[in-house]
């Protein structure tokens, strides 16, 4: 599903390069549970990021589904996150104007769904997650836990075949924390996404069937 090649990212800081990854060589079958680990600063969130769609590497190749993403045009780029991408971000992103009901919602607006089809798998979504009762709030509103619980049942509503966690259990309590781990399992293994996160945990890392290691922008396990 995934074949990086040699991706290089890096800053021109006075003259010279900061690198942030170090020629990263990484495949990914369909299927793959995958932990990516390493210290504050090992470049990370930069290789998700990339692995997203949202951030380019400086030099390389990223194949998607046997898609040469960093050939494709801008519009065609962000098509293939929409069709088959669901991102769960550190910082939550949601939108802060619209209610817990519309931010799960908006993904399956783009994705030009029925009015009818929207509703039903929203429902769902907020039956699953438990936040039925918080669907008319807006995220200032809610615990960062909550605003969490729906940044990940947005990043679901499209049922993606790739998705990216970045922290996902960071602003959980440890009883939250688990069941979203428990989730991701299940989608794994019942529905066949395949699912890269990054974390700290051990414990959330040995969730996936494969871990590997960053230092200093390499990978080094």
């Amino acid at each position: 599903m995934i074949q990086l090649n040699n991706i290089f990212k890096w800053y021109n800081v006075g003259g010279s390069r900061s690198f942030v990854l170090k020629d990263i060589n990484l495949h990914i079958a369909e299927g793959e549970f995958v932990s990516i680990m390493g210290p504050s600063g090992s470049g990370k969130s930069t290789l998700l990021h990339i692995l997203g769609l949202l951030d380019e590497p400086d030099e390389g190749e990223y194949f998607f589904m046997n898609e040469n993403v960093l050939g494709l045009k801008e519009k065609q780029r962000s098509a293939l996150y929409k069709q088959h991408i669901g991102f769960v971000f550190q910082a939550y992103h949601l939108i802060d104007e619209l209610t817990v009901y519309e931010n799960i919602e908006t993904p399956l607006i783009y994705k030009n769904l029925k009015s009818g089809e929207r509703k039903a798998i929203v429902g769902d979504l907020l039956d699953r997650f438990g936040i039925v009762g918080k669907k008319d709030l807006f995220p200032t509103q809610l615990s960062g836990g909550q605003q969490q619980l729906v940044g990940i049942a947005r990043a679901l509503a499209t049922t993606p075949k790739l998705l990216l966690a970045d922290e996902p259990t960071g602003n959980l309590n440890s009883k939250q924390g688990e069941d979203i781990m428990n989730l991701f399992k299940q989608l794994n293994e019942e529905d066949g996404v395949t699912i890269v996160q990054v974390t700290h945990s051990e414990k959330n890392a040995e969730y996936g069937n494969r871990i590997v290691e960053l230092l200093d922008g390499q990978v080094v396990k």
